[in-house]
């Protein structure tokens, strides 16, 4: 009886090829977006689970009112480690880390590299549960001892069996080989970390680390905490919630700290005035329902394009219920042609999932393979492919097996006015998809490209930044400055605290006449040499910037136009500043720089000349230099000074353009699907007009026997269409305004939602429809009425 059904339903799809070309190509597309984004949600979904104690793991994390808001940061002061574990029973291990840091390995003086990695308390290997190839982890309670990454390993050592060997950190200590442990996988927070060393070692080489080891106001560092099975985190957040508040001179700020699990690091780490507002999980959630979407608009090719044909199969259905045939099997018998169709596509689906595979890898910076040897991907896959099949081919075998044969066989049978009701819905549901889907995409650029657009307050083009992470640098740098400024190649050198595009040294310690008692707002400190401003060309307001010809510019501080709006000052120049203990005079006001975010408010800033703590060398290239060449003589210039490292730089306006990445994932992931899911449209459409055309081709025939024109019969074929595509825009642009204005209050620079985006969507749409229905609608007026007339 099965293979009676499938033979059938295999002959009725090569009988009608147009037919189940485009139900095949529809699927096959919507089954292969659905498979990719499947895999994506899965992947962001298992983040950070290769952690064996994933459940019981968190960072601590704290909310500070600087102002009427609560902020939200991740680093905390040096000492909440060891309180954690001496004084909290819920805790099973906790260990004060560094961030990411990029230090210098050599194991000679040929052979270098510049990898990231973190320093650690012992306690992190075993919290983490680093998968260890070689040694243990905990060989960290050795202070000069280092654990490798597997490719780290490999990178430096080749072959070699890397156990006790010496590897020298940024020219300045040696440290022991005495493990190597499996590279974290892409879907984990430690991806980048390419080793592991002691933060023993970390405070004996860095003064600042060393001061802020005992400090509870110094929140420069992360740490990271196990709790014990059955602790809730909730509660234990409100128990350390006070941890600093109880202890003496507490400050201003009010620091609340929490625990922030590790199973919300990935998708929910954003925080908005104190409470946990999501973060990347509403891309997963959106995505994965624009997946489903798609799908779904390719089962509705196929319910519409077969109620469409109804009338082909109607003969059919009242000849099988007259011989014997009851409803059930007649189901059956639709149900294993939408089946097999599903089963057809899929294989197809894989195929095209396989060879997209690279590119939305890449879309995504992921490192994805489909799972061909799971049975964890092959049963879901059958299931997939099951359902598929049922809601595509539902529909379709419910209406056609309802036919009565009596009016079948007597040539009454005809679908009436109502009967292609669901199809127009259907239809008006995938253009208001598709058309939301449009906006949403043309939203998201013009957000971006409103950043873009965005005045940085420097000229990010021809400047580069050299991070000095050794002592020569250090010692050679007034040498190295007046070398680079005699090749002809550089126009400008300074120093900086930090990267041109990130904001460092948040401070509130910082005082004004007029300052509001009680209040402790956050100012980011820069720490730069004389030549900084010149060099990264920012635009002053009022007054001068730093000068070597001015001694007392040491004593000497230059606002951002944000800062002088925060302290009330209608003219800063000459005011008193008192930053922590010494008093600076203001002497000028510059614009605002965009250096934390391109989508976030300028944050108040101060700058004040601080060579000891500037470790970023600025450069900028001259203008009529060649890029290249300046770039090699920058090179040779610094392998005399730095000889012990290698000469490693980065673009300013590389590094700015990659604060939109996130962005412009969102926006090329929207792009696909709404190309897609017109493209799905499209070919349901296009068969939807043919069935159409041929329906009504006696109606023609007549229509132009009596003078109608080939405008007229093209009308007549496009204007339902017209109509339901029209009416799809006026419900997708209020879905589509709520979302993406919902979307854009995530940033506080942000664009206007301008009326023209709707305006060409909408446009954009119908012209699509009409050039798919238009290629059906004229073949149809330009065909011979007389042979159409005669055939009837």
């Amino acid at each position: 009886m099965f293979k009676n059904y499938f033979k059938t339903a295999w002959r009725n799809l090569a009988r009608n090829r147009l037919h189940s070309f485009i139900n095949i190509a529809g699927l096959s597309i919507g089954m292969a977006v659905t498979l990719i984004i499947g895999l994506w949600v899965w992947d962001e979904l298992s983040f950070d689970k290769s952690h064996k104690n994933y459940d019981r793991i968190g960072q601590i994390w704290q909310f500070v009112s600087f102002t009427d808001e609560k902020s939200s940061y991740n680093s905390v002061p040096v000492p909440v480690a060891a309180e954690l574990r001496n004084k909290y029973p819920g805790v099973q291990a906790s260990s004060v880390t560094t961030y990411n840091r990029d230090v210098i390995l050599g194991i000679d003086d040929n052979k270098k590299v510049v990898k990231r990695g973190m320093y650690v308390q012992p306690d992190f290997p075993g919290m983490m549960t680093v998968k260890m190839m070689q040694g243990s982890g905990n060989s960290l309670q050795d202070m000069h001892a280092i654990l490798l990454s597997q490719s780290l390993a490999k990178m430096l050592f080749g072959g070699e069996d890397p156990s006790n060997k010496l590897i020298r950190l940024d020219n300045n200590v040696n440290v022991k080989v005495s493990g190597i442990y499996e590279d974290f996988p892409n879907n984990s927070s430690f991806k980048n970390v390419s080793f592991l060393a002691s933060w023993e070692l970390f405070t004996s080489m860095d003064n600042y680390a060393k001061f802020a080891s005992d400090k509870w106001d110094e929140n420069s560092f992360q740490v990271f905490v196990q709790l014990k099975e059955g602790v809730d985190f909730t509660k234990f957040s409100s128990d350390i919630k006070n941890m600093r508040m109880m202890r003496d001179n507490p400050p201003k700020y009010k620091p609340e700290f929490f625990v922030h699990p590790m199973r919300k690091w990935h998708l929910e780490g954003s925080f908005i005035n104190g409470v946990n507002a999501g973060g990347l999980m509403r891309y997963v959630n959106l995505f994965g329902i624009a997946g489903v979407f798609v799908l779904l608009l390719a089962c509705i090719n196929f319910m519409n394009l077969s109620t469409a044909s109804s009338e082909r199969r109607a003969k059919e259905v009242g000849i099988r219920k007259t011989i014997g045939s009851e409803r059930k099997q007649l189901l059956f018998q639709f149900f294993s042609e939408s089946l097999m169709l599903s089963f057809i596509s899929f294989i197809i689906c894989v195929l095209l999932a396989w060879l997209a595979m690279p590119f939305f890898n890449q879309l995504t910076d992921k490192t994805m393979a489909i799972p061909f040897q799971s049975v964890y991907f092959w049963l879901p896959a059958i299931i997939f492919c099951l359902i598929t099949g049922l809601i595509a081919g539902s529909y379709p075998a419910f209406y056609l097996s309802s036919f009565k044969p009596i009016k079948v066989l007597k040539g009454t049978f005809k679908a009436g006015r109502n009967a292609s009701l669901p199809r127009k819905a259907l239809v008006v549901f995938q253009f208001t998809v598709s058309i939301t889907l449009i906006i949403g995409t043309m939203v998201v650029y013009r957000q971006i490209q409103y950043a873009k657009d965005r005045p940085t307050g420097y000229a990010s083009n021809g400047l580069i930044e050299v991070t000095m992470r050794t002592p020569d640098i250090h010692k050679n740098y007034e040498a190295l400055r007046t070398e680079l400024l005699n090749t002809g190649y550089v126009e400008k050198v300074s120093r900086s605290m930090g990267s041109v595009t990130d904001d460092y040294g948040g401070t509130t310690a910082v005082n004004w006449k007029g300052k509001v008692p009680g209040t402790q707002p956050l100012l980011i400190s820069n720490r730069v040499t004389h030549e900084y401003g010149e060099t990264v060309k920012w635009n002053i307001l009022m007054g001068r910037g730093f000068s070597r010809q001015f001694s007392t510019d040491t004593a000497a501080v230059v606002l951002n136009k944000s800062a002088v709006q925060l302290m009330g000052f209608s003219d800063p120049l000459n005011e008193t500043i008192r930053l922590g203990d010494k008093d600076y005079r203001v002497i000028g006001v510059v614009g605002d720089m965009v250096k934390f975010s391109p989508f976030s408010k300028i944050n108040p800033s101060l700058f004040v000349i601080d060579p000891g703590s500037a470790n970023v060398i600025n450069i900028r290239i001259a203008p009529q230099a060649s890029v290249s060449n300046a770039l090699a003589k920058m090179e040779t210039t610094f392998k005399k000074h730095n000889p012990t490292a290698p000469f490693e730089y980065k673009f300013v306006d590389e590094a700015y353009g990659a604060k939109f990445s996130n962005e412009l994932r969102v926006g090329k992931l929207a792009g696909f699907f709404a190309v897609l899911a017109i493209a799905v449209s499209c070919l349901g459409l296009f068969g939807l007009a043919s069935f159409i055309a041929a329906q009504r081709t006696k109606e023609i025939g007549v229509r132009k026997v009596l003078g109608a024109s080939v405008f007229n019969v093209w009308n007549l074929l496009s204007r339902d269409f017209v109509a339901l595509v029209t009416f799809s825009f006026f419900i997708a642009f209020p879905l589509a305004y709520y979302f993406m204005y919902n979307w854009l209050q995530n940033y506080e620079y942000r664009a206007p939602m301008s009326w023209w985006i709707f305006a060409v969507a909408g446009t954009g749409a119908l012209m699509i429809t009409l050039v798919t229905v238009s290629f059906q609608s004229i073949k149809a007026a330009t065909a011979n009425p007389v042979k159409s007339l005669r055939t009837e």
